[in-house]
């Protein structure tokens, strides 16, 4: 949380620098609101300030219809679909995609799949499935480096289906297979001189 002194500065100067950092809460109506409400700053001693809109929803206040806390920065709203899509991002990467498709996924979310294929393009320029590909490749590879694991033992860690089309994947995207990753690494470990 800002300086009290900090944020008053800011909201008499209406300074957009601390937009979407904090709320300003007016104790006399009870409304809250962002430091660059174009209304009247409310007196000094009826203010509270609070880091979040939610916390000022808890605090009894309701928004303002001027400022629209709604869509301070940072915010759901302000952010706009790309919300949708990091909340989509975040599922992928705890293995929404490893057993159910793109359609659950999308239902997860509260719209459609064609609609989720349609952001992923526009926000990052793949699709869903393939972010899901990298980001087992990636877990995978990271396996291989840190472990020892046996492959087939991680081609179900990273969310292959099996260990067959872990092998396939693999080989496409690093262009030889995990098995020859895995002995360079032990033959550059091997070649390094003991202290």
């Amino acid at each position: 949380m800002l300086d009290p002194e900090e944020c008053e500065r800011a909201r008499v100067g209406r300074d957009g620098r601390y937009d979407g950092r904090f709320f300003t809460g007016v104790r006399t109506t009870r409304i809250y609101c962002r430091p660059v409400c174009p209304v009247r700053p409310a007196r000094p001693g009826n203010v509270t300030f609070y880091p979040s809109a939610a916390a000022a929803e808890a605090a009894g206040f309701r928004p303002c219809l001027r400022c629209r806390p709604e869509a301070a920065p940072f915010s759901p709203a302000w952010k706009g679909s790309r919300t949708t899509v990091e909340r989509a991002l975040r599922l992928i990467d705890g293995g929404a995609l490893d057993e159910d498709g793109v359609t659950a996924l999308a239902a997860r979310l509260g719209i459609g799949g064609r609609h989720l294929s349609r952001l992923f393009e526009k926000h990052l320029g793949a699709s869903p499935v393939q972010v899901a590909r990298t980001t087992r490749v990636q877990r995978a590879k990271r396996l291989l480096d840190e472990t020892d694991l046996a492959m087939a033992e991680i081609a179900m860690r990273s969310g292959f289906g099996s260990l067959r089309r872990f092998n396939a994947v693999f080989a496409e995207v690093y262009k030889r297979a995990p098995t020859e990753i895995r002995r360079g690494r032990r033959s550059d470990a091997a070649s390094v001189p003991a202290p």
